[in-house]
């Protein structure tokens, strides 16, 4: 019996191709234009713009993290809820994280990028299957979603500055919380496991780090 082809491969491929192609062929001021979500581009009449900028990277590292983490988890929710849902939520973390977030910054900064949007599927993946492991980064899917997320409150909490909208990242997680709920009915369950995941994990890590670098006295 054949086997559907994921839709979250759709998702991915999207972003690659429209990434490339706007790196191969339109023009820097163009694309912040027509494509790049900001507050003056969005007042300014261009509301697809909250869709367009999801599946723009600004280079190959941006590119390739993103499609790592929406590989990973865009799978693991799609074999959860759905294709629809998880397209959905996709869509839905993307466009509102770039509109929540003309609080927090400059709407003359334009913004791209899917790792809002996949923030939004970690955080529904963290309550739904927490258990699920992943090959790529050698742990439970649930603990990967807490660890990102709290490294990105953090970030946020110390004002790390660069060109990553960390607030944003929050913003798209949080919004995945409730759908997180609604859709998993052992969600407690599955928190408080990933909180004690990432006890262990803080704990290990941390005996390590002593063992790898203290002196010998």
């Amino acid at each position: 019996m054949a086997t559907t082809m994921k839709k979250n491969y759709l998702l991915i491929f999207l972003c690659v191709f429209a990434t490339v192609s706007v790196w191969a062929i339109d023009t820097p001021e163009s694309v912040e234009r027509h494509l790049m979500f900001s507050g003056d581009n969005f007042f300014q009449g261009r509301i697809w713009t909250p869709a367009t900028a999801l599946f723009i990277h600004g280079d190959l590292a941006h590119l390739f993290g993103n499609m790592l983490f929406l590989y990973v988890f865009g799978n693991t929710l799609e074999d959860v809820i759905g294709a629809k849902k998880t397209i959905a939520m996709f869509f839905l973390g993307g466009g509102l994280s770039f509109l929540l977030s003309l609080f927090l910054y400059d709407w003359n900064v334009p913004m791209i990028g899917a790792s809002a949007a996949i923030f939004t599927l970690t955080a529904v993946v963290m309550l739904a299957k927490p258990l699920r492991f992943s090959l790529l980064f050698m742990l439970p899917v649930g603990l990967v979603a807490m660890v990102y997320f709290t490294y990105n409150v953090m970030a946020v909490f110390y004002g790390v500055g660069g060109n990553i909208a960390y607030a944003s990242h929050v913003i798209g997680f949080s919004i995945g919380i409730p759908f997180g709920i609604a859709w998993s009915p052992k969600w407690a369950r599955n928190l408080l496991i990933t909180i004690g995941l990432l006890a262990v994990y803080i704990i290990v890590t941390l005996a390590l780090e002593t063992l790898l670098f203290s002196g010998p006295f």
